[in-house]
């Protein structure tokens, strides 16, 4: 699959949205996953600039046939964040017509804060796959930072959101987070087999990726024994 497998990784204020000084602070990475045969392609977390997303595939001569979303934070699908608006979702629906793939739990959430209808969201169960053309994207249900945050595994790569960064996880204490949840969801992920390669939401580390391996190792979050010693570092 890997030769036919089109996977890049994108980082807001440097490979689109340039110049923007919101997505330059929060430096989110969008995806884009597709076939390269099929020439078919599905973007993840599109926010900021998202007519830069789909020059991106342009360029590449892919076609965009629908949208992954970890979670329904602004910078991640787009809505109001720190008294900006940011564009996302409705804007890339204007556009073009592709359905939105998100975990059920967070339905209401992404209508809620992009404005986009009941409609356009096809929501989905954990362990349920999307495919573009032949690739299978597999949706992993991993709450914590919200009620329905999901990552993705594609062909040894974990899109991981604002679950697991290679450096820290995703807060707990903003609406819809959950402490508990977020230690169960990080401990279900270090199981996954082979050892994938991690690509988080954000470049909050000097890498951009790293293996699940390393990432145990390295990573504080994974330091906890029991859910008690999460408690104490973490909070309830």
């Amino acid at each position: 699959m890997s030769d036919r497998l089109y996977f890049r990784q994108l980082l807001s204020g440097r490979d689109f949205a340039v110049g923007d000084p919101v997505a330059t602070q929060m430096v989110n990475f969008a995806y884009l996953i597709g076939d390269r045969e099929a020439r078919e392609a599905v973007v993840v977390d599109p926010a900021y600039a998202v007519g830069d997303l789909l020059d991106v595939l342009a360029a590449d001569d892919m076609r965009l046939t629908g949208v992954l979303a970890t979670h329904h934070h602004p910078d991640h699908v787009g809505g109001s964040m720190m008294g900006f608006t940011l564009a996302g979702l409705p804007e890339l629906l204007a556009r073009e017509s592709v359905p939105v793939h998100v975990n059920r739990d967070e339905t209401e959430w992404v209508q809620r804060v992009t404005g986009v209808s009941a409609t356009d969201l096809t929501g989905h169960d954990h362990d349920d796959v999307v495919e573009v053309g032949a690739i299978p994207i597999r949706l992993l249900h991993t709450p914590g930072h919200t009620p329905g945050s999901q990552c993705f595994l594609v062909d040894g790569r974990l899109v991981a959101g604002d679950t697991l960064f290679l450096e820290g996880c995703g807060r707990t204490d903003f609406p819809g987070g959950d402490a508990e949840a977020m230690y169960h969801s990080l401990r279900w992920l270090a199981e996954l087999p082979g050892d994938p390669v991690v690509y988080p939401g954000h470049q909050y580390s000097a890498a951009p990726s790293a293996s699940l391996s390393s990432v145990k190792e390295n990573n504080f979050v994974y330091r906890p024994r029991n859910l008690d010693e999460w408690h104490t570092l973490f909070g309830g």
